[in-house]
């Protein structure tokens, strides 16, 4: 199902040497470039109305990644590679617009796109903004700041972690209210209830247009002797956010130029936060999945600690990092909060 877009947005196919997909535009096509990122479970809808609030001397754009919204359901995410497919994919975007050099805003699995960016064509960003990021150790399955494997093979994380109850719901279109559909969940972790979004429906279908699957969500699993019994497979988007299918951190810290950075993000985010809702050990830890073996083997994955950790290594090597915290909100302080979000944002691209 195609969602409507606001006035001011424009939408048409795109296709580069990688991928077929809907890409979004707004404002001056001969302003500076930014690009924008989304996450996990949504598209380039979540993104309209901060594109329209953009100063107009900037030329918005935002794409439908691999695996999401109207993009070629062909093309596999390639787990086993990060989120490599989807960096790629972007870069393979500039090229085929004729973008040299663009500002970049990743939200969520958006931002663990850029820090691939960063690590891979740091001369191609004039800065980045990382909106709520995936830490650059992946998601799930680690336990310090320093991103340390819980397990050798990383269990706990990738595909297997899924609730399958929730991904036959996003097969199937659920559009209703109840316990764990995709409606309660965007209204109960994507923000900070009671917010509601004057586009919930338009919203829930940019997250029911989720490609399902063992190639694309959740991906595939393997068993593992550890602690829950899974472990991350080779397709797939989870699995491309798994620990162990991450880059070298310290990449980032060596790459030139270095790309000035925000860490924009909500006080009261649940989705990445040091007791994620969403990371299975905090459900361990609360008793709700048996036989976690405690905050020695598997705590949850202290995400805010990990971010902070790498941000400071590289401010360290050099880099200018700026950090804004804005209270009461969510995950998604752009949808949230978006008086805030815009005015911190601007500001950090003008200058």
């Amino acid at each position: 199902m195609s969602i409507p877009t606001l006035p001011g947005i424009s939408a048409r196919t795109v296709t580069s040497s990688r991928l077929a997909t809907r890409a979004l535009f707004a404002g001056d096509e001969s302003g500076a470039p930014v690009i924008f990122i989304h996450g996990n479970l949504t598209s380039a809808t979540f993104w309209e109305e901060t594109m329209l609030a953009m100063p107009a001397d900037y030329h918005c754009i935002a794409l439908d990644q691999r695996g999401f919204g109207e993009s070629d359901p062909a093309a596999a995410v390639d787990g086993g590679r990060g989120l490599a497919d989807m960096s790629d994919d972007v870069i393979a975007l500039m090229d085929t617009l004729g973008i040299d050099q663009a500002h970049i805003v990743g939200h969520s699995m958006g931002g663990g796109v850029s820090w691939n960016l960063l690590m891979d064509a740091p001369g191609r960003l004039k800065s980045v903004t990382l909106v709520a990021p995936v830490s650059p150790y992946g998601f799930g399955g680690t336990k310090d700041a320093q991103g340390t494997l819980c397990a050798p093979d990383a269990a706990g994380s990738g595909g297997g972690v899924a609730n399958p109850q929730y991904t036959q719901m996003l097969k199937d279109g659920e559009r209703g209210d109840g316990e764990m559909t995709p409606r309660m969940v965007m209204n109960n972790f994507y923000w900070k209830p009671p917010f509601t979004s004057r586009r919930e429906e338009d919203l829930l279908t940019s997250v029911l247009q989720t490609h399902t699957g063992e190639r694309d969500y959740p991906g595939d699993a393997a068993t593992s002797e550890h602690w829950p019994g899974v472990a991350p497979g080779r397709w797939g988007v989870l699995n491309g956010m798994a620990p162990n299918n991450q880059r070298d951190v310290a990449r980032l810290y060596a790459i030139e130029p270095k790309p000035p950075l925000l860490w924009l993000r909500g006080d009261s985010d649940q989705v990445i936060a040091d007791m994620s809702m969403f990371d299975l050990a905090t459900f361990g830890k609360l008793g709700v999945v048996p036989g976690w073996p405690g905050d020695e083997v598997c705590p949850p994955q202290p995400m805010i600690a990990q971010i902070s950790h790498v941000l400071n290594n590289y401010a360290a090597a050099g880099g200018a990092v700026d950090e804004i915290v804005i209270a009461d909100c969510g995950h998604t302080p752009f949808i949230e909060k978006a008086a805030d979000f815009n005015q911190a944002l601007h500001a950090f691209l003008g200058r």
